[in-house]
């Protein structure tokens, strides 16, 4: 539970092209503001003064997103033919990811796939959030899914909670937070999507706990160790496990070598036209936003 600091960034992976940090769970990724001093941007400078790039705003190119309370695994690329390849797999979809959460009752199945569609929610006082296609102000939705499967019950603070694996088939904003509210399972601590009323936790129970990235030449596998313990907060007590969590990541990484087999053995013309689905326009423009200093032009 110590607070985020310059001090206290763990590193995962470095290499000469990318490193992954277990980012803090109350820090920003970056930021303009000028009172922000505390960002994972500023940690990388405070510890790889050298590595910053000038040619960049932030002197790093951030791989991904993760929200500001999301804690776990973010990869930043050091150069920028490191920022575009990392970028194609991720266009591609190619990447995988899984995250640990605790969310508040009792989810009664094991397995589920969450597909809502997740768009902007215009409603005044709203205008910061996502929603659910048919909610009330929800703007321009875009098909989302999300795997879910239960690892634990338990309770937190004496309320009943369940320790998920959550894997997102799609990257739309919010939408891990979005999905969990939308079954009515709202993730422990998260302010935002409680409606203001999930005060009382001292940070927002969601872990980016595995990344692979499968560079052609540097494949990235890494795991941020699970912050969901007993042991390093006793206000979460299990009770009952359903599926530990060392068989799912093993299922899930049998999966992926299954996939990237199959997709090695199609003809490649075939394989890229399956992999890579269509840009809409405000896609482009996003993708733009965030990664308009890697143009490899």
């Amino acid at each position: 539970m110590e607070p985020a600091s310059l001090e206290n960034l763990s590193v995962l992976h470095h290499s000469e092209n990318y490193i992954v940090v277990n980012k803090h769970w109350d820090i920003r990724i970056d930021s303009k503001m000028w009172y922000e001093k505390q960002t994972v941007q500023s940690q990388l400078k405070h510890h790889f003064p050298e590595l910053a790039d000038p040619g960049t705003y932030y002197g790093f190119r951030f791989c991904h997103q993760l929200d500001f309370s999301t804690s776990g695994a973010l990869c930043v690329a050091l150069n920028k033919a490191a920022a575009g390849h990392a970028y194609r797999c991720f266009k591609e979809r190619l990447v995988t990811k899984a995250y640990l959460a605790l969310v508040r009752g009792t989810v009664a199945e094991e397995r589920m796939t969450l597909d809502f569609a997740v768009g902007k929610n215009t409603t005044e006082g709203k205008t910061h959030m996502m929603c659910i296609e048919g909610a009330e102000g929800c703007e321009n939705p875009k098909p989302s899914q999300t795997e879910l499967t239960v690892l634990e019950y338990g309770a937190y603070e004496g309320d009943p909670v369940t320790k998920v694996l959550l894997q997102p088939l799609t990257g739309r904003t919010h939408q891990l937070r979005v999905h969990c509210s939308a079954i009515h399972h709202p993730i422990v601590g998260d302010y935002t999507y409680s409606l203001r009323t999930d005060n009382t936790p001292y940070r927002m129970m969601l872990h980016a706990y595995f990344l692979l990235i499968p560079l052609e030449k540097e494949p990235i596998q890494v795991i941020a160790s699970d912050p969901f313990l007993p042991s390093l907060d006793s206000k979460w007590a299990p009770q009952r496990c359903l599926n530990p969590l060392d068989d799912l990541l093993k299922n899930i990484l049998t999966k992926q070598q299954a996939e990237m087999k199959a997709s090695q053995e199609e003809p490649e013309t075939v394989h890229r036209r399956k992999s890579i689905p269509v840009e809409s326009e405000e896609e482009k423009a996003e993708c733009q936003q965030w990664l308009c200093e890697w143009n490899l032009d």
